[in-house]
């Protein structure tokens, strides 16, 4: 009997290529399958918002009553992360039976390991009957593999460069590929305040039902609660999603303009709209965990999510020494991330990452030095996420804070064996 640990070492065996773009393959499979959901489907695409926005709609959903089903990836720790069922990771072994049928539907079509996952994670959710899925794009949008199932509701966050390599050297390029997702006739919202034309474009060619950030909802507010309008509908006196950050507004604008869009078929309350927000939970996204020192997580992987991470924590408040676990795929354009993020860094703690796709510590601290202009900053070099944080935690004072960012396997690699709680040593030895 094969464990899920058995079937993604064989998934990863499949197929030459780690990322092969199209959907011929994986929908012939899906097609044999006889993979359909009889529910609402939402599906969310973007370079930064994407789980934050899959975990606010979920945690209203399940306030309103309906039993959810969401797939997002990639995971932090556990691969049974990927899909939520009434906002509990599934069991390993639950997924067991569904990769077994993939495997056996496939015959002669090759499919890639996220392929075979999704086809995995799509028909668990399919079986558990759910009211309302949500699925998160891997990967651009059009040739991503959710992309088979057609979305009820497609939702847009912010567009920025990542991936160039596959979807193209500007936004506009990128915005087409992320537009994918939307389908004739159906909402289509975008929370983007200044989307790139071609998603404009695309969603009147194909005669979506556009809704703009700005044109068809809008928010406002100020330092104790916000308020969202849209067609027809307004909610005042909210406060804050629980997740942090400036950011996260909009997040939560394109949530609620999904959820007005598709009120006929899943009507909710204002209270599970603002029990859903004051409640959502997502491990990563500019979590700060109370220590001393302060302990920030944040899967901030390119350019625009790393400008965000700067600006929360400039809105922090100051700390003596900020200290930074790092460590980051190659592929990511380096310098504008270390530009917008190095002033506010003292310390760098350059980690190896246990994936061939990363870059390895030593090559990010010689592009470090090589653009560094402050005499009083440092970097080291690390074997792992652990071994840096732990670097960072005895060269720290109580009232320092430390960042841990670069990608979801930098943030995952502290995360292992729970939330660390941080205590600097002249604590311990009560000093």
């Amino acid at each position: 009997m094969k464990t899920l640990a058995d079937w993604l070492a064989h998934a990863e065996q499949q197929h030459p290529k780690t990322i092969e773009l199209g959907l011929d393959r994986i929908r012939a499979v899906a097609q044999r399958l006889g993979l359909a959901f009889d529910c609402p489907v939402i599906t969310v695409a973007g370079t930064n918002g994407k789980g934050s926005t899959c975990a606010m709609l979920e945690s209203i959903l399940r306030h309103a009553g309906y039993r959810t089903a969401v797939f997002t990836s990639p995971h932090l720790v556990r691969f049974e992360e990927r899909l939520r069922l009434n906002g509990e990771a599934i069991d390993g072994a639950a997924l067991v039976p569904h990769f077994e049928a993939v495997e056996q539907t496939r015959a002669e079509i090759p499919l890639t390991y996220f392929e075979l996952t999704t086809l995995a994670i799509l028909r668990c959710m399919a079986d558990s009957k759910p009211d309302v899925a949500i699925l998160e794009v891997g990967l651009g949008g059009r040739l991503d593999a959710v992309n088979i199932i057609d979305a009820d509701c497609a939702v847009i966050t912010s567009i920025d460069l990542d991936h160039m390599e596959y979807l193209g050297p500007d936004r506009e390029s990128i915005g087409f590929e992320k537009a994918g997702i939307l389908r004739a006739g159906r909402p289509a919202i975008v929370s983007d305040p200044v989307p790139p034309q071609s998603v404009i474009d695309h969603a009147q060619a194909i005669g979506a039902d556009l809704w703009r950030f700005g044109h068809d909802f809008n928010v406002s507010g100020d330092k104790q609660q916000w308020g969202w309008s849209g067609r027809g509908r307004r909610y005042s006196g909210l406060a804050y999603p629980a997740l942090r950050g400036a950011n996260q507004l909009l997040n939560a604008a394109g949530v609620l303009a999904a959820l007005e869009a598709l009120r006929q078929r899943l009507p909710i309350t204002a209270q599970a709209v603002r029990t859903g927000l004051a409640m959502v939970e997502l491990p990563g996204r500019f979590q700060i965990v109370p220590g001393e020192p302060t302990l920030v997580l944040d899967v901030a992987h390119n350019a625009h999510a790393v400008a965000a991470l700067a600006e929360n924590l400039d809105a922090m408040g100051f700390a003596p020494t900020t200290h930074a676990v790092f460590g980051v795929m190659a592929d990511k354009d380096l310098a504008p991330m270390l530009a917008r993020i190095g002033p506010l860094i003292d310390r760098w703690y350059f980690t190896d990452l246990p994936t061939p796709r990363a870059a390895s510590a030593a090559d990010l601290l010689a592009r470090w030095q090589a653009q560094n202009t402050r005499k009083d900053a440092s970097g080291s070099v690390h074997a792992g996420p652990m071994a840096a944080l732990q670097a960072a935690i005895d060269a720290a004072s109580p009232t320092d804070r430390i960042v841990v960012f670069g990608s979801f396997f930098t943030v995952g690699g502290v995360l292992e064996h729970g939330t660390p709680r941080l205590q600097a040593k002249h604590l311990l030895s009560g000093a």
